[in-house]
């Protein structure tokens, strides 16, 4: 698949709770085999945005297109195509990591070979030693981590990560890392929200900041790299 082919486009997307509007404006195109970081403070903006591009929301306003899917027309199909980490909930508590695993696999229709794959993604994620735990003993960042495991598990187009990093130890950081790296390299498309620049800064090519819910720049990561992106980030977002 070419890099240049879009996997997500929005166009003047707007979300609204009430009178509450929490999404104003957003425009976005990200690319196959890049990683675009949704980058700002909590309430931003960038939750919301990714549940809209998940299938979870839909648009109050405005063009979402997802792996080729628009996502007020065919929200089944989009959800199909994409790999979903929410920035909080999403797993059973009494199910054990092995079980939502196996659930997925059927859900998913994967071939024979997903037992594998779900090993080795859960020693990736030092997830191994608890597979067959209930999560609800489970610690903020050991969630988070079984997330992204979810998430990346059926190998989607388009891999979704909403706040990855939020309590996660050195191991769980690198091993998202590890996995958006992997999902690029075979040509999905990634988008990380966060509100830590370093991070989102060392998994992404391109950064969109955001702050009370509307887009502030677009740039590239370089541009938020160093002592200079830092000070570049605290001005966008005052």
């Amino acid at each position: 698949m070419s890099e240049q082919v879009p996997a997500v486009i929005v166009e003047g997307l707007h979300v609204r709770f009430g009178e509450v509007e929490a999404v104003g404006g957003v425009d976005l195109v990200a690319a196959a085999g890049h990683c675009t970081a949704l980058l700002g403070r909590n309430g931003a903006g960038k939750s919301t945005t990714m549940r809209v591009l998940a299938g979870v929301v839909p648009p109050t306003e405005g063009r979402v297109v997802v792996a080729g899917h628009d996502v007020r027309r065919a929200p089944l199909a989009v959800k199909r195509a994409v790999g979903y980490c929410p920035d909080v909930g999403g797993l059973v508590p009494r199910a054990t990591p092995w079980e939502h695993l196996q659930l997925s696999a059927r859900l998913r229709r994967m071939d024979a070979g997903w037992e594998e794959r779900a090993r080795d993604l859960l020693e990736r994620f030092g997830l191994g030693d608890v597979a067959h735990r209930v999560t609800s003993g489970f610690s903020h960042g050991m969630g988070r981590r079984l997330s992204v495991v979810l998430a990346a598990f059926h190998e989607p187009a388009v891999l979704l990560l909403d706040e990855p990093f939020d309590g996660v130890d050195p191991i769980g950081v690198e091993a998202t890392l590890e996995t958006v790296s992997d999902a690029r390299a075979r040509g999905a498309c990634v988008l990380v929200s966060t509100h830590l620049r370093e991070l989102a800064i060392e998994a992404c090519s391109s950064v969109l900041v955001l702050r009370g819910g509307a887009p502030v720049a677009s740039v590239s990561a370089g541009e938020m790299a160093g002592e200079e992106g830092a000070r570049e980030y605290r001005r966008l977002l005052d």
